[in-house]
Order: C-alpha cells, then sequence, then structure tokens
C-alpha cells in the first residue's frame, strides 16, 4: 500500500489523543502579508492558508472556526494562517473578490486542493477536508459496490480494510474517521463512502447512521471468499475507533493456564471485559472451537481466553464452564454455568450496555430547568451544521405552487423550519429523494410554512409535518403513516397505481391473486386485497371503492365484478360479496365474506388482516398492536429469533391457545430500546432470551416465564394455565401514570395572562366580530373553500393510528380540486 510523504509528520498515537482532547488556554491565528506568507513555506509542509481583506466584516464565522482548529491541525504537523490581503494586491489569491471566499491547502508551495468557505462550515469539517486532501493514498473514496469489492479482492492475503459510511462530507463522524487514518493508515486500508446504497449492499439494516466496519482480508487466501466483516457497534469518534481497532489487532483467542484474577489483556486496558471459556484435556478440540465462535462473535466487544483447567493450580468450581471478569479494577470474577452461546454473548452485550449507561450517569449533573428534554429537538439541534441534500428536492412558493402540482405528479411536504419534528422528518424526507433518484417520475418538493402560510393554509394544512400527494385528475392524497424514510417511500410506490384496481377478467384477476400483475410492489405490501361482486352490487362496490381509496398507499387493492364472478367465488369457497386475501410470503388465499358491510368496517377486516400473527415489535409497529387492548406475551431475543420458540409460538396460536393475547417477539438488536424496558421489569437483568407477559391496559402486572424452565409447548401452556387461575406472581406492577416530558413545558399563555393582568385595562376600540370579518373575507375571496368560520389551530404532528378512519375521512371531505 503507497504512503504519502505527508506520513513524515505522523506522531504517535498517545500523543495524538493527547492533542486532541487537550484544552489549550491560549489558541491564536497567524496572520501574515501574502509575501511573508509565501517565504515561511517549507518543502513537504502542509499548511492551510485563507486570504481575505483585513477589513472584511462578513469573514467573522469562518475566522472563529478556523482559530478553533488551529490547534488541533498544528498537532497533525499542519500549520494554519490567516493572510492579510491588500485592496491594491492582483495575485491570484488575492485579486477577485471570488477567491477571498476560499482557503488553500499548500504542500510545500504547490497548491493540492483549494476549499470553498462554506463547506468548512465549523471546526469539524475544516479538520475532515485537510485531512481528507493530504491522506488521498490511506482513504479510498468509492461510490459504488463495485469499487468496494475490487478493492477487497485486491487486499485479500495483503491487508485488513477499514470501511466507514459518513452521510456528509466534513461532519464530526468523518472528521474521527480521518484522524483515525492518519494514525493507522500504513496498517490498514482506509475505505469511505457517502453512498447509502453502498451501505445497504452488505446487509446493514439501520443506515441512519454512520458506520464502521474492518474487513478481515489478510487472512483470506482464496480469491472467492469473503472477508470476514466486523461492525463496529459504538458511535463515530476518535476515541471509539482507536479502541475498535486495538481490539481488531488483539488476538482472537489466547490460551492461558493462570488464575483468572490475575490474568489482564489489552481488553481490560480499553475497559472490555473477559470471558475464560474453561477446557480440559478430554474436550479440547471442542471447547477451542467453541471458543473461538465465541471470539468472533464477541469481537471487538469482550476478550475471549481458552482456560485449561486440569493446567490450573487454582481450584474453579466444578460446575462452572465459563468465568467472567469485568474491566472494573477490584472486581471479582464470576464463576458461570452457561450451556449455551447465546447465553454467553447476551451476557457480556448486557453488561456493556448496562457500564454504558452508568458511565453516562456519572457524567450526567442536576437537572436544569432550561436542559433540551425534548430527544428530537436535541437531535436537530446537535445536527443543525449538517448539509442536507436540498437539490433533490423543488423548494415551492406562493407563486409557484399551483402551477407546479397541476404540470406534475407531485409529492409535497409541508413543514416549518423553526420546528423540531418538521426538521428532523426533512432528513427522512430526503433520503426518500435520495432512494427515488433517477427512478420515478413523482416530484419531490416541499413548502416551508413558516414563511408561506397563505399556501398552507389554502390546502388545509393545519398541523407540521404534513405530505400531501397531487395526480393530474385526482384528489389530493394525505400521508397519514408513520414519519420515517421506509413508512413513506412505501405510501409512494403504491400510489402509483389506482386503488382499487379495477381487474377485467379472471385470468387477470387470478394473476392479481398470484403477485405477478404488481411484482415490484409486493415489498412494499405482502398483502392483495382483492373485492369480488356481482355487477348488481353497486351500493357494495362503492363501499369497497371507498375503503380502498382510504387505504390507498397502504396496501394494494382490487375490485373485481364482472358477469364471471362466480368461477372465482367457486374457487375460493365463498359467497359473493367477498374480499379475497393474497398473504404472498405465505402463499396463501384466504376469504372473508361481506354482508351488508359499509365502507369502515371493510377497513377495519383490511387493517387487521395486515397484522402478523406472531410479529417482531418495533417502536414504529407498537401502538398498532397496543391498540387490540390485549396482553402482550413478549420474547427478548439478543438477534434473531430462535427457530425452536418460533415454532413453539405459532404452535399455540394454530391451536387458538393465545387468541387472548397479542404474542409478539423483540430483537434487542434491531430494538435498543428493548434493553431499558428489561431493565425496569429485572434487577439484575437476567440471560436471554425471556418470555414475559405484560398487562399492561388492567392492572400493569408485569410475569415473567420461569428461567430454569425451556421453552416448549407443554411448558409454555401450563405457565398460562397457572397465570389464568391466578397461581402465579409477578415481578413487577407498572405505574398507571401518564407518560409526560421530564420537565414542564413553558405556558406562554399564561405568562402573556399574567403579565397582561398586571397593567390596567385601557379602553380599546371595539372590534369587528368574527363573522363579519369571515364576510368581509368571503368577498375578498374567490375560493370560498378555504374561508374557516373559526380561528386556524396550527398542531404540530403528533403522529397516531388510532382513529386512523375518522381523520382520514376528515382530510378526504376537505380536499378540493385544484
Amino acid at each position: 500500500m503507497m504512503s504519502s510523504s505527508f506520513n513524515i509528520f505522523r506522531v504517535g498515537f498517545s500523543f495524538v489523543m493527547m492533542c486532541i482532547f487537550n484544552k489549550s488556554t491560549v489558541v491564536t491565528l497567524p496572520e501574515l502579508s501574502p509575501q511573508k506568507y509565501f517565504s515561511t513555506l517549507q518543502p513537504g509542509k502542509a499548511s492551510l492558508a485563507f486570504f481575505c481583506q483585513a477589513d472584511s466584516p462578513g469573514t467573522s464565522v469562518f475566522l472563529e472556526e478556523l482559530k478553533e482548529a488551529v490547534k488541533p491541525l498544528q498537532d497533525y504537523g499542519i500549520s494554519v494562517t490567516k493572510v492579510n490581503c491588500v485592496k491594491e494586491e492582483t495575485s491570484r489569491y488575492c485579486g477577485k473578490e471570488k477567491d477571498l471566499m476560499k482557503a488553500y491547502l499548500f504542500r510545500g508551495n504547490i497548491l493540492l486542493r483549494e476549499f470553498p468557505t462554506d463547506s468548512l462550515y465549523d471546526v469539524n469539517a475544516i479538520i475532515a477536508h485537510v485531512l481528507f486532501a493530504l491522506l488521498f493514498n490511506e482513504v479510498k473514496y468509492i461510490t459504488t459496490l463495485e469499487d468496494l469489492q475490487n478493492i477487497e479482492n485486491a487486499l485479500k492475503g495483503k491487508a485488513n480494510i477499514a470501511f466507514a459510511y459518513v452521510r456528509a462530507i466534513g461532519t464530526s463522524e468523518h472528521r474521527a474517521v480521518m484522524e483515525a487514518a492518519f494514525v493507522y493508515g500504513t496498517t490498514y486500508q482506509f475505505v469511505l463512502t457517502t453512498e447509502i446504497a453502498v451501505l445497504e449492499s452488505i446487509g446493514t439494516e439501520d443506515i441512519e447512521y454512520a458506520h464502521l466496519y474492518f474487513f478481515h482480508c489478510k487472512p483470506v487466501l482464496d480469491f472467492i471468499q469473503q472477508c470476514r466483516r466486523t461492525l463496529m457497534e459504538q458511535p463515530l469518534t476518535t476515541l471509539n475507533i482507536h479502541r475498535f481497532i486495538k481490539t481488531m489487532e488483539a488476538p482472537l483467542l489466547t490460551e492461558v493456564a493462570e488464575d483468572p484474577q490475575q490474568v489482564s489483556t489489552i481488553h481490560l486496558q480499553l475497559g472490555l471485559p473477559l470471558v475464560f471459556i474453561v477446557s480440559q484435556q478430554v474436550t479440547y478440540e471442542a471447547d477451542r472451537r467453541t471458543a473461538e465462535w465465541v471470539a468472533w462473535r464477541l469481537l471487538g466487544k469482550a476478550g475471549v481466553l481458552l482456560l485449561l483447567r486440569d493446567s490450573l493450580e487454582v481450584n474453579i468450581p466444578q460446575h462452572a464452564n465459563v468465568v467472567f471478569k469485568r474491566a472494573e479494577e477490584g472486581m471479582p470474577v464470576e464463576y458461570l454455568v452457561l450451556d449455551d452461546i447465546d447465553l454467553i454473548i447476551s451476557r457480556v452485550e448486557s453488561n456493556v450496555h448496562t457500564q454504558e449507561i452508568q458511565d453516562e450517569d456519572d457524567d450526567m449533573e442536576d437537572p436544569d430547568m432550561e436542559t433540551e428534554d425534548d430527544e428530537v429537538a436535541e437531535t436537530v439541534y446537535r445536527d443543525r451544521k449538517r448539509q442536507l441534500p436540498l437539490e433533490l428536492t423543488v423548494e415551492l412558493t406562493e407563486e409557484t405552487f399551483n402551477t407546479t402540482v397541476m404540470a406534475f405528479d407531485s409529492i409535497v411536504l409541508f413543514y416549518a423550519g423553526w420546528e423540531a419534528v418538521s426538521m428532523a422528518f426533512l432528513q427522512s424526507y430526503l433520503d426518500v429523494a435520495v432512494k427515488l433518484k433517477g427512478t420515478s417520475n413523482m416530484l419531490l418538493s416541499r413548502v416551508n410554512c413558516g414563511d408561506w402560510s397563505d399556501v398552507c393554509t389554502k390546502q388545509n394544512v393545519t398541523e407540521f409535518p404534513f405530505v400531501k400527494m397531487y395526480k393530474k385528475g385526482e384528489n389530493p392524497v394525505s400521508y397519514a403513516g408513520m414519519l420515517g424514510t421506509e413508512d413513506l417511500l412505501k405510501f409512494i410506490q403504491l400510489n402509483r397505481i389506482s386503488c382499487p384496481v379495477n381487474i377485467t377478467s379472471v385470468q387477470e384477476a387470478e394473476e392479481y391473486l398470484s403477485g405477478k400483475l404488481f411484482e415490484d410492489l409486493l415489498s412494499y405490501s405482502s398483502v392483495s386485497v382483492l373485492g369480488i361482486f356481482s355487477p348488481t352490487m353497486t351500493t357494495a362496490i362503492e363501499d369497497f371503492t371507498e375503503a380502498g381509496n382510504y387505504l390507498r398507499g397502504y396496501v394494494i387493492t382490487g375490485v373485481y365484478s364482472e358477469e364471471d364472478v362466480l368461477i372465482l367465488s367457486n374457487k375460493y369457497a365463498t359467497t359473493i360479496p367477498a374480499l379475497l386475501l393474497a398473504r404472498h410470503k405465505e402463499g396463501k388465499i384466504e376469504s372473508i365474506p361481506l354482508a351488508n358491510t359499509q365502507a369502515q368496517d371493510i377497513v377495519q377486516i383490511i387493517t387487521n388482516v395486515l397484522l402478523e400473527t406472531f410479529p417482531e415489535i418495533t417502536v414504529e409497529n407498537l401502538p398498532t398492536y397496543l391498540r387490540l387492548q390485549k396482553p402482550l406475551l413478549i420474547l427478548f431475543s439478543d438477534g434473531s429469533i430462535n427457530h425452536k420458540y418460533e415454532e413453539v409460538i405459532l404452535t399455540l396460536i394454530k391451536q387458538k391457545h393465545l387468541d387472548s393475547l397479542t404474542p409478539c417477539w423483540l430483537n434487542l438488536k434491531n430494538t435498543p430500546v428493548g434493553r431499558g424496558i428489561l431493565q425496569a421489569y429485572f434487577d439484575p437483568l437476567p440471560p436471554l432470551p425471556l418470555l414475559v407477559l405484560v398487562n399492561l391496559h388492567s392492572g400493569g402486572q408485569v410475569f415473567a416465564f420461569p428461567s430454569d424452565q425451556s421453552i416448549t409447548e407443554q411448558n409454555l401452556l401450563l405457565w398460562l394455565q397457572k397465570l389464568e387461575a391466578g397461581l402465579e406472581s409477578y415481578i413487577r406492577i407498572l405505574p398507571a401514570e401518564e407518560w409526560k416530558p421530564p420537565l414542564p413545558a413553558y405556558d406562554f399563555l399564561s405568562m402573556m395572562d399574567d403579565a397582561t393582568s398586571q397593567h390596567p385595562i385601557r379602553k380599546a376600540p371595539e372590534c369587528m366580530k368574527e363573522t363579519d370579518v369571515q364576510e368581509n373575507d368571503k368577498e375578498q375571496h374567490e375560493d370560498k373553500s378555504t374561508v374557516r368560520k373559526e380561528p386556524v389551530e396550527l398542531r404540530i404532528k403528533h403522529w397516531s393510528r388510532s382513529n386512523w378512519f375518522k381523520e382520514a375521512e376528515k382530510s378526504f371531505r376537505h380536499e378540493k380540486e385544484l
């Protein structure tokens, strides 16, 4: 691997870390004239210069950030200088006004790169851009999966890879990767991308945050074999990356024959625990294979050692097969009996997570009434300087709104630039734009209601954020789903077709039910609904059509009402009118008769059908299942669900033993908040998997399946029968209290009332009655449908699918054609 001459400025990592976190009392930004600056440049030494007029007022913000970057860049051997130009200066860097809005990076007197100052928006962006330019050999930037595969193939058997994804160049995560590359770039090949598609192609489920993978390519000698990959699960900071890479350098498995209490490795120094797999001579080979498997699973999280019992002078309890040693000094080792690898992994990960929470609690100060307690607002504030690809959407104004939505099929986001939820959802909206780039005829646009309130009022938008779809010749369709990328993307893709789709033949109906008719949409809707009616059932057809309109964007619906409809009803053993439900994943088609069923009832039937029988609970779908008002039977798992346990639950569901419950499971890796839930139920946290019954809607009791019993049909059924008979004791009762913010909100209206009451009331001129005002408005506006008989209340959007039908019906009544 090549290394640039910049490497002569490398220093030891301990010194770099000291410099990064050292808070210097005095940081000055050197100021030189152009002649003096160029005379100080040294061969091979890097220098960042900003040329500006001495009295330029528009550069103060940038100069403050540049001043913050002086010390960190000096620690990397890079000088930073402000070069004061005089008005008479005619050189390249001082002569033109546009050149004064750039910073220049030199090595010696050779210009390497010029940066527009708006790209160096803070200290992180400055350091990240400068190091990125200098480490051009150590850090390869890629845009496609093919690029990554080519680098991986080229380095098999030669070197390992540190692959990083960041949302944008110049972020704090990008800076952390560049600082790590400065230290480790000669040892590992760093690869960087900002393309979501590359990250998705390697199987990452959560693409909302920056990621770092370590590709173990050096041990791979077979060109066909893929390099093993290890994900860093901590946030991308310089310190976390350093710890992670150090654990990658440590031996995968170490054999020891001494007292575990006396053993120390690099893992303990980095704050990670040790796991000893106890072995003896007769089972050595099997134990070593187990230990290696555990070591791969815990790589980056703990050190794994093979402890040879036969060679030990210290007595270890005969029943113990695992020894656990925490990183904290003075803590005694724990001798455990764990018969499953997953139990070992769970033990380590729960300990690491608890330690992280404890560290955070130690750092917290007493609550301050001015502290931001809104997590959404906090996240938006933290990411306020992140550059968003706004160019992928069209900003609409009062002048351009009508002409745009009448000329193009459009998705419009109505948001408020001052409101946290709006700004958080704007990022998801732009992620959708990235995914649809070049693949959709739908125009993605946005309206800032803070700037164009009249546009939002005329479109009946009274809450933020709000999304509407406009198509030629159709009423606008409102989006009422979760505020996330995947749900909005599903809504847009499913709206490519009309709902319900008019099916005209039995053959087309069969293609529809088999999934062939809309095969490209099956990833967004795993269930297709076909309503079958005779041609004379006009009222039933109208009700189904209305229901299909309400469910547009959430499920694929179709209608068949030809003379030969009995062919379908006979084939699927049902009477008409009826619903045919095609579950494409299971390859099954069910039928539900409709007898005097109105639109609202049809919506409810289809909504219930979409629910899974044994779902994975997530933050997004939990409200849907809570509305069933049944106790939750939750299987907590640290990863994918055990197939054996899944079969047990599904069997009991088929046998109707769980009809009074909502059986579900929760993957702690996909939904980390589950750990907090478990810690509220248990103290201490027992090993996973855990089966818990939570009676949220009456009493709040929490019951735990006995940990000393295996989860079988017989044991689970017996436990549920004891619960029903009142023979089992609960482990916790959840308090019946409202979920409120940790800090009280400001009541501005009360403050205004209090302030008003402290002053004498002065006689005001008599105001017009509200109805009189509205009459005047009616005369001034041709569009009378926009006039309201009461003040418009602007609300922040709290998405809930409860009362969904009523909200959709209300929205549908208010829509009008443009």
